[in-house]
């Protein structure tokens, strides 16, 4: 597989202004179980680039890229997204630093792939660059999953309180 320098950083902007816009759209609407859900298990499909040798990678390079986008690149998404509930909906809430640390993670992917496409080749680092944003987002959905749970459930407390009180 043949790139260039020129490519990458196109295709890499224009990846990046598709999450940017897709993030903000997600703004703009109620979350709901599914939104939080189906991000991660659609990226799930990506696995099977390992059934292709050229992207197989040891697995302390797997797992290592994963516990890096987990522990360490989620962290900034964490801090910057929570869930609220705004009536009867709940919606995500972000902080004015959320976009720029999306902008500063993608600059970050992009500098440290053109330090792995010479160490590896381009199939393994798009493996390796895919395992870290699986770690990163399957990390902060997951806290999404759980924030929302507490949420919904906060809910159903309050809407039952008042019948119970009424039976008493």
């Amino acid at each position: 597989m043949v790139s260039s320098p020129v490519l990458t950083a196109v295709v890499s902007v224009v990846g990046l202004c598709g999450v940017l816009a897709w993030r903000v759209r997600e703004g703009r609407t109620a979350m709901t179980l599914k939104k939080i859900v189906m991000p991660p298990l659609g990226m799930s499909t990506g696995f099977c680039m390992f059934f292709v040798p050229a992207f197989r990678v040891p697995w302390m390079w797997g797992i290592g890229a994963f516990v890096v986008g987990a522990m360490v690149l989620a962290w900034p998404l964490l801090l910057t997204s929570s869930l609220r509930r705004e009536g009867d909906v709940i919606m995500m809430k972000r902080s004015a630093a959320f976009f720029a640390v999306v902008i500063v993670l993608a600059a970050v992917r992009y500098f440290a792939r053109a330090y792995f496409d010479k160490v590896l080749t381009l199939e393994q680092t798009g493996a390796l660059f895919f395992v870290l944003a699986f770690g990163m987002i399957l990390r902060w959905r997951a806290n999404l999953f759980f924030a929302y749970r507490r949420l919904t459930a906060q809910r159903l407390l309050t809407t039952e309180r008042p019948l119970e009180e009424a039976e008493g």
